[in-house]
């Protein structure tokens, strides 16, 4: 007998050994003896108290088989304990298991291929059994470890290689669904067991060739394989455990995913993490993914002292989380997410100014290559910030908008949440830059359907800010910045470029009615805006996108929030403008005066098609033609070329080169607007910013035109019948300084004009354009006798010295007006 005992003995041996012992045939090539494997069923069917001895059995011939290389009748042992498992459902299996467990274990441990991927097979098929009661006392300790094993086979032989490693995973696939489904499945999300799983799964993952080529060729696809691919395997194992991962054990799930990174140096480039992190976020529950992020958080902040490339490819591969888990639930990490990766901004800027300052005087190459390094670090947060913000809801972006400006460090503010006090002032700005980057990406797409919820108050303030700094390129970001808030209805792309429109009609400008909300917000804020664009055109570092930013503002302002007050507003911002550059009280480069020139003659000319008044429109399309003929510099086509030839002086021009106030206000009174605030020069307020922007102080250079302190009247000053012209009046202002005494009414003025009701100065201007009005008619009757004409009219031109501008005053009799 293949037992090896005599007959007379078997016939005395248990009824279960006999019938274990009929199914093994003299040649193990005959394989099993099925009725006699029928009968052992049935009777393990009808006797399951016996199931215990019969695998006690089974494994005391397997084991004795396995130690002689009785190989034939080790596979005839194994598919009878397979067939009794399958057949076998009841609570006395689970001594029989345990057997079973016992000779999968003897087969894992030979050194026999075949033999472990025997002993494979079957655990995966016991793993497919759902026992009708868990097991309190069974562990699988050896079999993760033996599996794992398995996972990184280095065999020599390419075939046996992916042979045994197909095994591994799919013995860790069945270790892993047996535990899920057992009541003490927890025990399988122990770290120790996920330190092994999960980086043997990453490791057949991997796409390129294997780390441990130098001992064996990499494993390749075989016709052995029955079609299956390590790689392929171990990613559907990876997504099968991630996808049964809960709240409890989803960060021992993850933690050992950075390890394996980290030890293989996949951080740079880290292709492989992207793959793997989106194959975590994808497979995991949806209400879980801000576990995953804030373990990326913690990972990078662990690695805060690496290469700026492993940081940065921590960083992306952040990105990539954060863009699948933005469309989901991301709990409460938005501002975890946002303050880690400003903190991690700022550490980068000092370790590329510490690197800057260290090898000051060692090789430029090493540095350059340093600080390249770092940029493309702080352009992977950049990014990070703004795609995770662009995707956020609503109501989350205008908080995330809010904490972004918060951030920004403000020269004169200590209290900023983001130190920057040791980088001084490099380093400050350069975090200037990129937070306002930052937010830039932040706000793209953003559609408020009211203003008032995309500028709000605190944020506005802090905004427009940076718009007075002395850098031209933090000035751009803010109008862009603007420009992405403002614009609601996508006509950005239409306005760009600073540029004559010969019809706006063809840009089919998309516009709604102003709300009341709108309205209100330019009552409120309108003056700050313009404020902002008027100080920002008297930039001397201004260079060409700075005025078609600039221009973009004032249309989108035009289109988004311009009712008939605004519009008269924005007119005398306009000509306040025009002054900038004819008066040039800050000595600005010609290029800028006639830029600013340029700004205004675009903007004018995008302004009266808008509104659509005749009159204006021809005034304004009669002085840009004039212009193309006899000063093309100040039209936005000849001043931005590379090679434009630029004036000497502005004083020689001739007043049809210039929009007029007193023109403007006649066209617009003809069609019904309030044109008496046009004679009111622009003048924007004062306010702290000056001081924080680290810019000089405004009060040094605005003056007022239009006095209203009491005791200064017009009878104070001498008569003086003769011609008062423009350059007279700047020759008088060149030549006299400002005293003392004039600097201090100035500031009362101003300070009168920040603080004093709307209806109060509106009044006092009435009262003095009253007095002057009698003033000049007393004037008139005295030295000038009109000439007969047919209209009985006579045009003479007076005026005085203001801060910016010479006012012209036309004086028509009989009835004497004054525009």
């Amino acid at each position: 007998l293949s037992s090896g005992v005599c007959c007379c003995c078997a016939a005395l041996r248990p009824r279960y050994k006999r019938l274990v012992d009929n199914i093994f045939p003299e040649d193990p090539k005959d394989g099993l003896v099925k009725a006699d494997m029928e009968k052992l069923t049935f009777y393990a069917v009808s006797a399951p108290e016996k199931l215990d001895r019969i695998g006690a059995y089974l494994a005391e011939r397997l084991s004795r088989d396995v130690v002689r290389h009785r190989y034939g009748y080790v596979l005839i042992a194994m598919e009878a304990l397979d067939q009794l498992l399958m057949a076998c459902h009841s609570q006395s299996i689970k001594p029989f298991v345990e057997s079973f467990l016992h000779m999968v274990a003897k087969l894992l441990e030979s050194g026999e291929p075949k033999l472990q991927v025997l002993g494979t097979n079957s655990f995966v098929k016991f793993a497919n059994i759902e026992e009708d009661t868990p097991s309190y006392h069974r562990r699988y300790d050896f079999f993760v470890s033996r599996f794992s094993a398995m996972c990184h086979s280095c065999d020599q032989d390419p075939e046996i290689q992916t042979e045994i490693r197909i095994a591994g995973i799919r013995g860790i696939q069945g270790v892993v669904r047996k535990t899920v489904n057992d009541e003490l499945r927890a025990t399988i999300w122990e770290p120790q067991h996920m330190d092994k799983i999960v980086p043997s799964l990453l490791f057949n993952m991997q796409k390129i060739e294997d780390v441990d080529s130098r001992i064996g060729p990499p494993s390749s696809p075989t016709g052995g394989e029955k079609d299956e691919n390590p790689a392929v395997l171990a990613e559907n194992c990876f997504r099968e455990l991630l996808g049964r991962a809960t709240y409890g054990n989803m960060n021992n799930a993850v933690r050992p995913v950075f390890a394996h990174l980290d030890h293989h140096r996949l951080w740079d480039p880290n292709e492989f993490a992207v793959s793997c992190f989106k194959i975590i976020m994808y497979s995991i529950q949806a209400q879980y993914s801000h576990h995953v992020i804030q373990e990326i958080l913690g990972h990078l902040d662990a690695r805060k002292r690496d290469s700026p490339r492993v940081r940065a490819g921590i960083i992306q591969v952040l990105l990539e989380a954060v863009a699948i888990a933005a469309k989901g639930s991301i709990g409460p990490t938005v501002l975890e997410v946002f303050n880690t990766l400003l903190k991690h901004l700022r550490i980068s800027v000092d370790f590329e100014l510490g690197d800057r300052r260290s090898s000051a005087g060692s090789a430029t190459f090493s540095t350059s290559s340093k600080e390249s390094d770092e940029r493309i670090v702080q352009n992977a947060i950049i990014q990070t910030i703004g795609f995770f913000g662009s995707n956020l809801p609503d109501y989350q972006r205008s908080e995330i908008m809010m904490f972004i400006m918060g951030k920004v460090p403000v020269f004169g503010i200590t209290s900023q949440s983001l130190d920057t006090s040791h980088l001084g002032d490099l380093g400050t700005r350069r975090i200037q830059i990129m937070l306002l980057r930052s937010l830039l990406m932040v706000t793209s797409g953003y559609k408020a359907t009211a203003i008032t919820n995309a500028l709000p108050a605190p944020f506005l303030d802090p905004l427009l800010s940076p718009s007075l700094m002395e850098d031209s390129e933090l000035r751009q970001l803010v109008l862009e910045v603007l420009h992405n808030l403002i614009d609601r209805h996508d006509n950005r792309a239409k306005l760009r470029g600073i540029r004559i429109i010969p019809d706006v009609s063809d840009l089919k400008i998309k516009r709604d009615k102003i709300s009341r909300q709108d309205v209100s917000f330019m009552k409120k804020h309108g003056q700050q805006l313009y404020r902002h664009i008027y100080l920002g055109c008297k930039e001397d570092d201004n260079v060409q996108k700075n005025f078609e930013l600039l221009y973009t503002s004032l249309a989108l302002i035009t289109i988004e929030l311009a009712n008939e007050e605004v519009v008269i507003d924005l007119i005398r911002l306009a000509i306040a403008l025009q002054d900038i550059a004819i008066i040039n009280e800050d000595n600005l480069p010609m290029f800028n005066r006639c830029g600013v020139m340029a700004l205004v003659a675009a903007y004018l000319n995008f302004l009266s098609q808008m509104i659509a008044v005749p009159a204006f429109c021809q005034h304004v399309s009669k002085v840009i033609e004039t212009r193309s003929l006899e000063a093309p510099y100040f039209l936005p086509e000849t001043i931005f070329k590379d090679k434009c030839n630029l004036p000497k002086s502005l004083e020689k021009h001739e007043k049809n080169l210039f929009f007029l106030t007193n023109k403007i206000a006649e066209s617009l009174g003809g069609s019904g607007y309030s044109v008496e605030r046009l004679s009111v020069p622009y003048v924007p307020q004062v306010t702290d910013e000056d001081r924080l922007s680290r810019r000089k102080s405004i009060v040094d250079t605005v003056s007022i035109q239009v006095d209203i302190l009491p005791g200064n009247h017009m009878e104070d000053k001498t008569d003086n019948t003769e011609e008062i012209t423009f350059e007279a009046l700047k020759k008088a202002i060149d030549n006299n300084g400002l005293e003392e005494q004039e600097k201090e009414k100035r500031r009362l003025v101003i300070e009168k004009f920040q603080k004093a009701p709307f209806e109060e100065i509106a009044a006092q201007c009435e009262t003095k354009a009253n007095l002057l009005h009698d003033r000049l008619a007393q004037i008139l009757e005295l030295t000038i006798r009109p000439p007969p004409s047919p209209s009985g009219t006579m045009t003479i031109t007076a005026g005085h010295a203001h801060y910016q501008s010479v006012p012209v005053y036309e004086m028509k009799f009989p009835d004497l007006c004054v525009y």
